[in-house]
């Protein structure tokens, strides 16, 4: 591993860099980071069953991609919103009529609201589309594969490729300077104190368990295991 400015390093086959992000995913563990931002970066990090071109690209234009609208969130798409701003619209003439014009200023102003989130939602679901294309038809061949939110920055990029496989380089870089300093000092722990690493495996135990007629086992491995 190299560590700079930009971060620690790896350069190697696929194993080093799955290595690579479960070590630095534990040292994260370990000076006590966890939440939303750590959880994401431990799905994001390559496995050791993925695929660079296809589940690490999967997973990093998910992660690109726009956030969801105020509609979408709500869980009403653009056609229930395009509803909802007719009838508060028939409410507004309705109330007019009636000669209530503060009720029907409120039903305008609904409506004309929904009309906006609507739009909203619909442009946002039309730029995730073509972002995705762009992504994984253009940019995948230009650029790493990348992560990034407030806890760290990393990228991945397959340089190499030859008969006996291929030569991976996996950068990550974690944004505060001085939880970058804590977790460099239990990396370093781990390149002294730890004789070989047991990569995380996917285990597939749900046929075994049926057949067995048991629960299948508590997953092992990653983040929370223990390594000798």
């Amino acid at each position: 591993m190299e560590e700079s400015i930009s971060g620690f390093k790896v350069r190697g086959d696929w194993g080093d860099v799955v290595e690579h992000g479960e070590r630095i995913a534990l040292a994260l563990r370990e000076v006590g980071v966890d939440g939303d931002a750590y959880y994401e970066f431990d799905e994001w990090r390559p496995k050791t069953h993925e695929r660079i071109d296809e589940d690490v690209s999967e997973k990093t234009a998910a992660q690109a991609s726009v956030d969801e609208g105020e509609g979408e969130r709500a869980g009403e798409s653009p056609g229930d919103d395009l509803q909802t701003a007719g009838e508060k619209l028939t409410e507004s003439y309705e109330k007019v009529e009636e000669n209530d014009t503060e009720s029907a200023r409120e039903s305008w102003g609904e409506s004309i609201e929904h009309v906006a989130r609507a739009a909203d939602s619909a442009s946002r679901k039309a730029l995730r589309k073509v972002e995705d294309a762009v992504y994984r038809n253009v940019m995948t061949q230009m650029a790493p594969y990348y992560f990034d939110n407030e806890l760290v920055s990393a990228n991945i990029q397959e340089v190499a490729r030859a008969e006996d496989g291929e030569t991976f380089v996996f950068e990550v870089n974690v944004n505060d300077d001085e939880l970058k300093g804590e977790v460099s000092e239990v990396l370093d722990d781990y390149e002294s104190e730890i004789d070989r690493w047991h990569v995380e495996t996917e285990k597939r135990t749900d046929e075994v368990a049926a057949a067995e007629g048991v629960e299948p086992p508590a997953e092992e491995g990653g983040p929370d295991s223990t390594t000798t």
